[in-house]
C-alpha cells in the first residue's frame, strides 16, 4: 500500500485501507475503485490522506494500532461516559465512574496490552475516520499515544493506568460549552477562544468531585495546555509545578490535534507534527518525554513515498523500533529513472543517507 494525498488521488484508484465512520461502521471497503464522488466526499470530510493500492508496493502492511473491536469498545466507552455527565451537568455528582470505572481500567489495560505487543512503532495513519464529534477519537488518540510515551518511559502500571485513564478524560469539559464554537468550521475570535479554554476548569470541576476517581485524574484535564515557560493555560503554570501526567498528555495532545484530519485544515504528516514538538522542547514540552515520543511513533509512516538525501526516491517499506526516523525504504527512482526492478535500502545502517524531503 501506498500513502497519498486525498486530493491528488484520481477516479479509478483502488483503496487500500477501509475507512469507517466513528461508530466502527465501513464507510468505504478497502479494495473499491474510488468514483469521483467518492473523492470528493472523502476531501469534503476533512480527510487528507488515504492508502491506496500500488503494484510496487502491494506487500507494504499498515496495521492499526489497535485492534478493530478494541478501538469500537474504547470509542463507545467514550461517548457513552460524556453523555451520561453531560446529561448530569457540570454541577452534580455523576455516578457513572460508579457503573464503568472497570470497564474504562480494563480497557486502558487492554490498550497498554495491545501497545506492548506491537513489534513496530505507533502509527495512527493506519485508521483512517469520517467522524462527526472529533472529541471522541481524539480522546482515544491521546490515549494510545500517551501510554506509548509512558511505557517508552518505563513507568509502573500504576502510574499507566493513571495517565490512560486522564488521557481519556483530559476533553471533557469540552462537553460542556457551546458546541457550534467547538466545531465551528474557521478561525475561533479572540472571544470565542477563550470561551474553549474554559474546558480545562471545566473538566477540572466536574472531576474532582468524582470519589471514584484518583485526583490526579481531574489535574490531567486541567493542566495539560500548561506549558513549561509559563505561556499555557489556564494558570500558566511554569515546570515542575506542572504535574508530570499533564506535560505528558499535552504532548500526545498537540501531536494528535495537528495530525488529524480536520475539515476546517489538512492534517499534517508525522514528521511534521514531531517538529512542533521538537522546535518546543525544554521551553513547551518536557525534552526527556518528546524523545520518548519519538521513539514510539512512526515518524515516516509505512507506505509514505520520500525522497533521500541522495536523490533518490522511495516508498517507506519497513520500520526500525525505537529508530523511527530511520526506516527501511524501497527505492523505486534514482538518477531521475523509475527502476524496473526496486530494491530496498536499510537507513539504520546507512548513516551518511538521511530523507530529505517527504512527497504528498
Amino acid at each position: 500500500m501506498r500513502l497519498t494525498s486525498t486530493k491528488s488521488t484520481k477516479p479509478g484508484t483502488i483503496l487500500g485501507q477501509t475507512i469507517y465512520n466513528d461508530n466502527g461502521q465501513v464507510l468505504i471497503q478497502k479494495g473499491l475503485a474510488l468514483t469521483e464522488r467518492m473523492i470528493s466526499r472523502l476531501l469534503n470530510q476533512g480527510i487528507t490522506y488515504i492508502y491506496i493500492e500500488d503494484d510496487v508496493t502491494a506487500d507494504v502492511q499498515v496495521k492499526p494500532v489497535i485492534s478493530e473491536s478494541l478501538r469500537k469498545e474504547a470509542s463507545d466507552t467514550i461517548k457513552s461516559i460524556f453523555a451520561e455527565v453531560k446529561q448530569d451537568g457540570i454541577k452534580n455528582r455523576s455516578f457513572i465512574f460508579e457503573k464503568q470505572g472497570t470497564q474504562l481500567t480494563s480497557i486502558v489495560e487492554k490498550i497498554m496490552n495491545e501497545i506492548l505487543n506491537r513489534k513496530e512503532t505507533l502509527s495512527l495513519l493506519a485508521n483512517i475516520f469520517i467522524t462527526d464529534d472529533y472529541i471522541f477519537q481524539h480522546s482515544l488518540n491521546v490515549t494510545i499515544y500517551s501510554l506509548a510515551i509512558g511505557t517508552e518511559l518505563n513507568l509502573t502500571k500504576k502510574e499507566l493506568s493513571e495517565i490512560g485513564t486522564g488521557a481519556m478524560l483530559h476533553d471533557i469539559g469540552k462537553i460542556f460549552l457551546d458546541q457550534d464554537i467547538l466545531q465551528k468550521p474557521g478561525k475561533l475570535t479572540d472571544e470565542e477562544f477563550e470561551m474553549i479554554k474554559q474546558h480545562t476548569k471545566l473538566g477540572f470541576d466536574f472531576l474532582r468531585k468524582q470519589m471514584d476517581l484518583p485526583s490526579v485524574i481531574a489535574h490531567c484535564a486541567y493542566q495539560h495546555h500548561e506549558r513549561l515557560d509559563g505561556t499555557g493555560y489556564p494558570r500558566e503554570l511554569v515546570g515542575d509545578a506542572i504535574h508530570k501526567y499533564a506535560k505528558l498528555i499535552g504532548i500526545a495532545d498537540v501531536f494528535d490535534a495537528v495530525t488529524s484530519n480536520r475539515v476546517y485544515r489538512d492534517a499534517m504528516l508525522p514528521h511534521e507534527g514531531l517538529e512542533i514538538l521538537y522546535a518546543g522542547a525544554t521551553c513547551l514540552f518536557d525534552k526527556e518525554m518528546v524523545e520518548a515520543f519519538k521513539k514510539s511513533v512512526a515518524v515516516y509512516p509505512n507506505g509514505l513515498s520520500v525522497q533521500l538525501s541522495d536523490g533518490r526516491k522511495g516508498v517507506v517499506a519497513r520500520q526500525n523500533k525505537s529508530l523511527c526516523d530511520r526506516p527501511i525504504v524501497r527505492i523505486v527512482e534514482e538518477k531521475n529513472t523509475q527502476l524496473v526492478t526496486p530494491y530496498e535500502i536499510d537507513l539504520a545502517s546507512i548513516v551518511n543517507v538521511t530523507i530529505s524531503a517527504c512527497q504528498k
